[in-house]
Parts: C-alpha cells; sequence; structure tokens
C-alpha cells in the first residue's frame, strides 16, 4: 500500500516548462529532430520533416535563426528524427539523420545518414556552406515495413537505436549495430523488444522521438503528449525506469522532437501550423 502510494503521489507531480523560443527562420516549417550541441555549447539542430531539401538548421532556445547547411550527399524523403552521438568511424561525434518516415508503410527500406557534426555558420544568411560528405546506411526490418519517426544512438557502443511510431499498435524498438558501417549494403535491422508504450492514435499517443543522454544511461522516448524513460541493458533492451511517465499533453500543437539538454532537463520542438511557428520548450519531469 505505501509503495502504491508513493507511486501515485509521484505521478501527481507536475511537469515543470519554459517556453524558451519559436523558430524564427521562415524555411523551418517542420522542424522534426532536435540535438543540443555539446561541441557548440547553446547551439541546436534541427531539420525539416519533408517538402526540403537536407538542409541541417542551426538555431537556439530563442528559436533565432543561426543558418543552414546542405548535408552533402545525402536525399531527403521524409526526415524523422536527429541523434547525436560518436560516428562510425569513431573519430569524433556526428549528427545521425533517419530518413525513416513512412506513413502508408510501403516502403521497402529505409536510409539512415551520419554526417560528422559541422561547425554552424558565422551567420544566418550563410547558406552554401556544405557539410563533409555523408555515410548513408539502408536499413529494413525484419517484419516488413513501419513507420519510424524516433531513433537514438547508445554512446556505450554507438549502435543505432529505431522505436516504430505504433501504427501497427505496437511500439516496437531496433538495433542497428556498430559494424553495419563497414559494408555498402542494405542491413536488416535487429528486433529488440516491444515497449510497453500502450498506443492511443485519438489522444495522440504515437511515438515521435527519442533520445540518448550523454553519458547512455538514459533513454526518453515521447509521443504528442507524453514522455517515458528507460534504462538500457547492455544488450540494449530498455527497461522502464521508477519515475513516472511524464505528461506533456496540451504543451505543443504538433510536438515531435525530444534531446537531453543536461542529465534532468530536456528539450522539446514542435511543428508550426496554421496558427503560428513551431515552439522550443524546456521540460522538467517529475522524479
Amino acid at each position: 500500500m505505501l509503495v502504491s502510494l508513493l507511486l501515485l503521489q509521484a505521478a501527481a507531480a507536475p511537469t515543470l516548462s519554459t517556453l524558451t523560443g519559436t523558430f524564427r527562420n521562415p524555411r523551418l516549417t517542420e522542424p522534426s529532430g532536435v540535438v543540443a550541441s555539446r561541441a557548440h555549447p547553446g547551439i541546436l539542430w534541427t531539420h525539416n520533416d519533408s517538402g526540403d531539401r537536407p538542409y541541417l538548421y542551426a538555431t537556439d532556445l530563442l528559436g533565432r535563426d543561426r543558418g543552414a547547411i546542405r548535408v552533402s550527399g545525402a536525399k531527403l524523403d521524409d526526415w524523422e528524427d536527429l541523434a547525436l552521438g560518436p560516428c562510425p568511424s569513431g573519430r569524433g561525434d556526428c549528427l545521425y539523420i533517419g530518413d525513416t518516415g513512412d506513413n502508408t508503410e510501403r516502403r521497402k527500406s529505409v536510409t539512415i545518414y551520419a554526417v560528422p557534426e559541422p561547425d554552424p555558420p558565422l551567420v544566418a544568411a550563410d547558406t552554401q556552406r556544405v557539410t563533409a560528405a555523408a555515410l548513408a546506411l539502408k536499413v529494413r526490418y525484419p517484419d516488413g515495413p513501419h513507420d519510424v519517426e524516433a531513433l537514438y544512438v547508445s554512446p556505450r557502443d554507438t549502435a543505432v537505436y529505431l522505436v516504430s511510431k505504433g501504427r501497427s499498435g505496437k511500439v516496437r524498438l531496433y538495433r542497428i549495430s556498430h559494424s553495419a558501417w563497414q559494408g555498402d549494403r542494405t542491413i536488416t535491422a535487429e528486433l529488440v523488444q516491444t515497449l510497453p508504450i500502450k498506443v492511443d492514435a485519438s489522444r495522440g499517443r504515437r511515438v515521435t522521438g527519442a533520445a540518448a543522454r550523454a553519458d547512455g544511461a538514459l533513454v526518453a522516448i515521447r509521443t504528442y503528449i507524453d514522455i517515458y524513460f528507460f534504462q538500457p541493458g547492455p544488450d540494449g533492451r530498455l527497461v522502464p525506469t521508477r519515475r513516472p511517465h511524464c505528461s506533456v499533453a496540451g504543451l505543443e500543437r504538433g510536438g515531435e522532437a525530444i534531446a537531453f539538454r543536461d542529465d534532468s532537463t530536456l528539450i522539446l520542438a514542435s511543428e508550426a501550423d496554421r496558427i503560428g511557428r513551431g515552439t522550443i520548450h524546456v521540460v522538467r519531469c517529475p522524479s
């Protein structure tokens, strides 16, 4: 009884959130992924979902336009998420871009790009810069096509993890090992597990983003209305933490992106809509 009471009290704890800004760059209409740079403190990287060329956009918590950089060797079909982690080469950090969106779940394969994190442009008007050549990895799933809008990279083993949106009613976790980047072929991701996230499309409980903490000890997976926390095991399986899931219902109009700002706070980003520009929030969930 005491444990149940404590859990209920914890579940009732409020989520602390602050609206820090809106995206000022008029080209950023569908920010679908976000990461906080560690090499350039204060800089956020984001990208459009579709209808754009393969650009990474630099911004900050206020949403100011800090310029755009084209990703060399990449195409934009349906970019859904962005992650920061060790490069496949083991030298430096890369931005991992998930061209994994598949609303109709018919794509035979999807693409993940890894590109060394660039320096942000010096001025917002500079849109002519190009990144180093991106590595491209073609991926398929062992159980057929899925709509995937969330990925994260484990800093412990540089494996890439993909989380399905849950259109089939189940949320599945897939793993792509570090060694997959060594060949020029389409690889099959490993199905790791079905996650204990109860899909409810009518309420907005479908997975739209994920992030791993810098130390790899915590993974956050978000839907449109809440955030779930997991601890990764040595085999990549995720175990729910004892903290309750964190409600962000009503905070955003089309929230899709999530990133760790530090060990205890998160950054959420939303797409623009007919009412206004996409938003940036800083969130601290109850512990």
